[in-house]
């Protein structure tokens, strides 16, 4: 029986995201523990234009016309959804105070898929961003990451400063936009697509699609 492939667009300075990785994560191993999957990341930079140093998160609402005084507001819903699936997530403008440009992390991701490590590697980097509030955007410290996932130092250090592989990203994040996907997380369960959901309706999505 073939497996279930799922394909999931996503970026990993995304707190949506994470909340989604961990749902789908919980929804294969709770509801269906004997599946055949193959799960599948795809690259999305919500911050393409962040320089290397990133930019300051809080500007960052402000220029999308957030309050930031009511910092607590602006945080309180995807720290409430993670909570409802198990997943501590804690968001603030000091634990998180920079966004980047994850194209660096998306090289080093298209590679773990080959290592079997893909899923794994995304949640070490969204834990390096969202708990330690590390620069996701330096070319050591994703190597220092990768070497506890499938990576010689030395081998995602090579990747990472090979232009080619640079551009290969870029254009697979641009294939992501160009397929449609214009929010984050992006599921594509056996062909049928969904933004983002709850464990119940990611577990109806995989109930439809998966071989019977």
């Amino acid at each position: 029986m073939p497996a279930l492939k799922i394909d999931l667009y996503s970026d990993i300075v995304c707190p949506w995201c994470a909340i989604g990785q961990h749902r789908l994560d919980k929804v294969l191993s709770e509801r269906f523990p004997t599946l055949e999957v193959d799960v599948e990341h795809h690259p999305f930079e919500l911050h393409p234009t962040a320089p290397p140093e990133g930019y300051k998160l809080a500007d960052y609402f402000v220029s999308r016309g957030f309050d930031i005084a009511n910092e607590g507001a602006i945080f309180a819903k995807p720290e409430a959804e993670a909570r409802t699936s198990g997943l501590e997530l804690k968001l603030s403008f000091e634990r998180q105070p920079l966004i980047f440009r994850t194209v660096h992390a998306h090289t080093l991701l298209r590679h773990a898929r080959g290592r079997g490590t893909q899923g794994a590697l995304a949640k070490a980097f969204m834990h390096a961003f969202f708990v330690d509030g590390r620069n996701v955007s330096d070319k050591d410290g994703l190597a220092d990451i990768a070497t506890k996932h499938g990576f010689a130092h030395a081998e995602a250090a090579a990747i990472l400063a090979d232009p080619y592989e640079q551009a290969e990203s870029e254009k697979r994040i641009a294939a992501s936009r160009e397929k449609g996907v214009r929010t984050v997380p992006t599921f594509d369960i056996g062909g049928l697509v969904m933004g983002g959901g709850s464990e119940d309706q990611i577990a109806d999505a995989i109930a439809q699609r998966r071989a019977p």
